[in-house]
């Protein structure tokens, strides 16, 4: 992949230039989309001074190189050293609490500069899911620091209340994760890269939002394990991971017990001892009543 920086008079005369090779593309944040022998050449809308436009296919430098004359600089990208797969700038997103039947939900998304990739490497930031706690909270607290990410919190009160509209797991996920993503895509409309820990088709998940008033977030790779791949869907993971971890701590003063994670016989015993301590009307609150669990909870008490 190559990028270069043109003026706006520039992209205009490139945009006339790609006119034939044009293809057709819906988003608000680009000018043009073309595609000449191979190469695909994409004019990017943005308030900043110069204005980005990437050139993608085995020919990039070549075609980048047509405007080498017309503009300062133009660059290809090169690697760095990180394990993942793009190193660019970058918007991703990861959730977190979906199967905690009595935490909330928790969707991040994540802006990483290129610059500040090697130094999320040396933090250790990796899948959540690897790291301890104690470690996703130290990682966090510097992370959110330089990090720019835009966080979503879904509490079982309002999960139900979805739920309850005829949505789904999925549903609920792809809506959160397209709102987080467009928090940030609206000031960055430049970047190209942008991804989701896939849990469902990429068809599918902009079918969920076919029913939205809210503008959807165009052209995100879907990607299994997508932090293991792109740093801004590990960052998302660890931020995700300690923001709800605030939120235990916070459920667990509220009501002075200390909340188990997943769904286990330990959590069956825990949500009696809610009960009985402060009543089924709170309890239907602090839990996921979509889930079989809570029939089971019910029907054993």
């Amino acid at each position: 992949m190559t990028t270069i920086k043109v003026t706006p008079s520039k992209l205009n005369e490139m945009a006339d230039f790609y006119k034939s090779y044009s293809v057709p593309v819906d988003d608000p944040y680009i000018l043009f989309l073309a595609n000449k022998d191979g190469v695909t050449i994409t004019g990017y809308i943005s308030k900043k001074t110069y204005r980005k436009v990437v050139f993608k296919g085995d020919k990039a430098n070549e075609e980048a190189k047509l405007w080498s004359e017309q503009i300062e600089e133009y660059k290809a990208e090169k690697p760095i050293k990180t394990g993942w797969v793009d190193v660019n700038d970058q918007i991703g997103s990861d959730e977190v609490g979906v199967g905690d039947f009595l935490l909330p939900m928790v969707v991040v998304a994540t802006y990483v500069k290129k610059e500040d990739i090697v130094k999320l490497k040396e933090l250790g930031v990796n899948d959540s899911k690897k790291i301890s706690d104690d470690k996703i909270k130290e990682i966090a607290k510097k992370l959110i620091t330089f990090i720019e990410y835009s966080k979503l919190t879904l509490p079982n009160d309002k999960f139900n209340e979805m739920m309850a509209k005829h949505e789904n797991l999925n549903s609920l996920k792809a809506k959160m994760h397209n709102r987080a993503l467009h928090n940030l895509v609206i000031k960055h409309p430049e970047t190209v890269g942008i991804y989701v820990d896939e849990f469902c088709s990429k068809e599918l998940f902009y079918k969920y939002l076919n029913d939205e008033n809210e503008p959807q977030v165009k052209d995100i790779s879907f990607k299994t394990k997508g932090e293991s791949y792109f740093p801004c869907v590990a960052a998302s993971s660890i931020i995700a991971r300690y923001s709800f971890l605030l939120e235990v701590e916070k459920l667990n003063k509220k009501y002075d017990m200390d909340f188990p994670f997943g769904t286990n016989e330990s959590v069956k015993a825990f949500s009696k001892k809610f009960i009985k301590k402060y009543g089924l009307n709170e309890f239907s609150k602090i839990a996921k009543k979509s889930f079989k669990t809570y029939d089971e909870i019910i029907e054993s008490i």
